[in-house]
């Protein structure tokens, strides 16, 4: 596994309460100006980066972020600008960069050839939202073969037996959905987050980070009372829309008092 992810989980709970992890789509509001966006996250205090090429058929994303990714799309996104972005990144900031991806756009573009290319960019690995370990056969193949991370998903509605394949399956962290639906912000986190850690850890797991719904310093605090990171996404995407580079680092500073020790 790439160690790097788990590394920076480590030094995010030695530092502070626990991680944060930002989601970005690639190419919005255009290439460069997301590749900034996200070297910003990291200097105004996130620890790890999601990046999301943009799909056509963004099912699981809420209003915001599929405005995003239809902007991007509709300026020319390609899927070889995410590695580009990769690249960069990597050259100027040193967290781990995990792709978030549906599932389809990578089986177009070659499993194999896709994680080669990942981890030729510097990426850490990809997480995958819709696909579940027993259909991933082929991506856990190529994930032991280049050591990127593979970080599935769990939600309230799994079962033991899921969150058992999916602890044995993942790594780097679980991506513990805090509701059902669709991403977005929530005026108050759903208990279920905390009771979906407390049995991921009970079938092993080591790393949980919690995403949906999460977009106040507070809400942030919350969930590092109990998972190892916080995953933001729409206040992110929002602060970039309506306030440029500016905007979301004012952003990300305000999010990041959430995982200081005196908050």
């Amino acid at each position: 596994m790439s160690a790097r992810t788990e590394a920076a989980l480590v030094a995010a709970a030695q530092d502070r309460k626990g991680a944060l992890i930002g989601y970005l789509p690639v190419g919005y509001p255009d290439l460069q100006t997301s590749i900034d966006a996200a070297v910003a996250l990291v200097e105004n205090g996130f620890d790890i980066l999601e990046l999301g090429p943009p799909y056509s058929d963004p099912v699981m994303d809420g209003e915001i972020i599929q405005e995003a990714t239809q902007t991007a799309l509709a300026a020319g996104f390609k899927l070889r600008d995410l590695f580009t972005a990769i690249r960069e990144i990597t050259s100027r900031v040193d967290a781990p960069v995990l792709v978030m991806s549906y599932w389809n756009p990578i089986v177009q573009y070659g499993v194999d050839r896709f994680a080669d290319d990942l981890k030729a960019a510097g990426g850490a690995g990809i997480i995958t939202p819709d696909i579940t370990p027993e259909a991933a056969e082929e991506w856990i193949a190529a994930s032991k073969r280049t050591g990127l991370d593979r970080v599935f998903l769990a939600a309230p509605t799994s079962t033991e037996a899921r969150l058992e394949l999916i602890t044995e399956a993942s790594t780097g962290f679980i991506y513990t959905v805090s509701t059902m639906g669709i991403t977005g912000e929530r005026a108050s986190l759903d208990a279920n987050a905390r009771t979906l850690v407390g049995r991921l850890r009970e079938h092993g797991a080591a790393r949980a980070c919690v995403g949906i719904g999460i977009s106040t310093a507070e809400h942030v605090a919350g969930v590092l009372e109990y998972a190892d990171g916080a995953i933001i996404g729409t206040a992110l995407v929002r602060a970039l829309r309506d306030g440029g580079i500016e905007g979301i680092s004012k952003t990300a500073r305000e999010l990041a008092l959430g995982a200081a020790r005196s908050h």
